[in-house]
């Protein structure tokens, strides 16, 4: 017998409200770097579940089969899954004794795996930066011209690593230091015979607690530290 229209309205209803009752927060790098952490379906699949075991249900272990119950996948591969996330470092199993009672439990400890989507996040900014800092290279090769990066380079006296050039470019996006205080920096750098990065982070954040905006500022502020000294 067909739902006539009444109760197929209530159904739909019952169906919407069970789809919009609660969302799992997929972080996006995982759905992004599973292929490059060497994850099949099956285990990408199994760590959504488990963070959502996690973060919807409260459940820090969940059993065999009420992971079962939520995967397509048979019973042995899904057990095999787990084993390998676990081998590989990407799941890990956490032990905890409550101190007034005296019971054991376990967790899923998902932390392994978000340190190694940090780990290749971190890896994609970093050349990310060496790239826009190679590109800005070639542009000012080409019109004859030196920019931050080659001055860098030849007071180091070597190329810059994609580290450095990824600091270079964070002082000047992020932070928005003025290309002409970094350069500022560089130079104190120099006259101390300091010349490494920490260093001239140091300086740029000492200029910015003491609101030093402009080269001239600068080196008014760093007069008035020598005098003192």
């Amino acid at each position: 017998m067909k739902p006539n229209d009444t109760e197929r309205k209530q159904m739909q209803r019952a169906i919407l409200a069970g789809m919009t009752s609660g969302t799992v927060a997929v972080p996006h790098l995982l759905l992004k770097y599973y292929h490059r952490m060497k994850l099949s379906e099956i285990e990408g699949m199994l760590l959504i579940h488990l963070i959502a075991f996690q973060g919807n249900e409260k459940k820090d272990f969940p059993t065999h089969d009420e992971i079962l119950a939520r995967m397509s996948a048979p019973e042995d591969q899904v057990i095999q899954a787990i084993q390998k996330l676990v081998n590989d470092g990407i799941l890990g199993i956490d032990e905890h004794i409550d101190s007034h009672t005296g019971i054991q439990s376990e967790r899923y400890n998902l932390g392994q795996m978000f340190e190694k989507i940090a780990a290749f996040y971190a890896e994609d900014l970093i050349l990310e930066a060496a790239e826009r800092a190679e590109l800005q290279r070639l542009e000012s090769d080409k019109n004859g011209e030196k920019n931050v990066y080659m001055i860098f380079e030849a007071e180091f006296a070597r190329p810059l690593t994609p580290m450095e050039l990824e600091t270079i470019t964070s002082w000047l996006d992020r932070d928005e230091y003025k290309e002409e205080l970094v350069l500022a920096a560089l130079k104190e750098a120099v006259f101390a015979g300091k010349v490494h990065f920490r260093y001239i982070d140091r300086i740029l954040l000492e200029w910015s607690r003491n609101r030093i905006f402009t080269v001239e500022q600068a080196k008014e502020f760093t007069q008035k530290f020598r005098g003192s000294r």
